[in-house]
């Protein structure tokens, strides 16, 4: 059963005191586009998310969203820079002495420090990830969240496309009855145009006096008959169909072969209606391509 490209999807995990949010949104595409966001200290991890999605996802543009929250203190670490808090120490006593603003506290000067961003500084996950074990357990729980998404993801878009299915069939149907009326109408056209030609062509030979070659006239009409032939259209026409409806039984990603198996079968249907002449031909194939435009628009949104 065909998959809809158009789908959402959304997973979470909460492992070694770390909790990640994961969503998928998809719209149609020609191709496969992925736009991953996530907190820059998982950029490292964008490769191996992109690649985990393709083997799931063969179509459409997918927008994913990564949240990151931990609660670990090992993911955290505080460095502080003792030279430059010498420095500044130094600068505050000579400062203090100078203008005679009396004795510094320890925790006044320990405010003083701790509020200067240069001297304290917190360094969030980054140094973390230096290491390899803190690594695979961050990818441990991403990878979880990710494939609880994509699961939810998958089962949108197979729901989807089951209503786009049912709703393809419906029409592909019709397409089919106007074909096989097409069909049974095409020889009894070819036999009465062919009548018609004979009489025509007798009819003005003897006009101008002449007497008619049997032969010869029985040889132009057959190919002047042949022109209008649309049998071998007819015939193609009804290979797609029935390739079109096997394709819409598979499991694998099938829309771009969709999308111009459509295309063929309109050409098909372009040059039938172009060749013949004959007025309910004409009609059926003006719905037929009617049809046949309805269903390529419901391909496009297949994966």
């Amino acid at each position: 059963m065909p998959r809809s490209m158009t789908g959402f999807g959304r997973g979470e995990c909460t492992k070694y005191d770390r909790r990640f949010k994961v969503e998928l949104k998809s719209v149609n595409h020609r191709f496969s586009e992925f736009a991953i966001k996530l907190p820059r200290v998982l950029n490292p991890f964008e490769d191996k998310i992109r690649r985990m999605l393709t083997q799931h996802i063969t179509r459409g543009k997918v927008d994913i969203w990564v949240s990151f929250d931990s609660y670990t203190q090992s993911d955290i670490t505080v460095t502080v820079n003792e030279h430059f808090a010498d420095a500044y120490m130094r600068t505050i006593k000579e400062l203090n002495e100078k203008y005679g603003l009396g004795e510094l506290s320890a925790s006044t000067a320990l405010g003083l420090l701790a509020r200067n961003p240069d001297i304290v500084t917190f360094d969030k996950f980054e140094a973390a990830l230096s290491s390899t074990d803190i690594q695979n357990e961050i990818w441990e729980a991403l990878q979880a969240a990710l494939e609880e998404a994509v699961i939810n993801y998958n089962q949108m878009r197979e729901a989807e496309g089951q209503a786009l299915a049912v709703d393809i069939t419906n029409h592909h149907t019709k397409a089919v009855t106007l074909l096989a009326q097409i069909k049974n109408r095409s020889p009894v056209v070819v036999e009465e145009h062919a009548v018609k030609l004979k009489d025509r062509i007798r009819d003005l030979v003897n006009r101008m006096g002449q007497k008619p070659d049997e032969g010869r006239l029985v040889t132009e009409i057959a190919v002047i008959a042949d022109k209008t032939c649309i049998a071998e259209e007819v015939a193609r026409l009804d290979s797609h169909m029935a390739q079109f409806s096997q394709m819409l039984k598979e499991d694998e990603a099938v829309g771009r072969k969709m999308d111009f198996l459509m295309q063929e079968m309109n050409r098909e249907a372009n040059t039938i209606g172009s060749k013949s002449s004959d007025i309910q031909i004409t009609r059926l194939v003006v719905e037929l391509k009617s049809i046949i435009e309805k269903i390529r628009e419901q391909v496009q949104n297949i994966e």
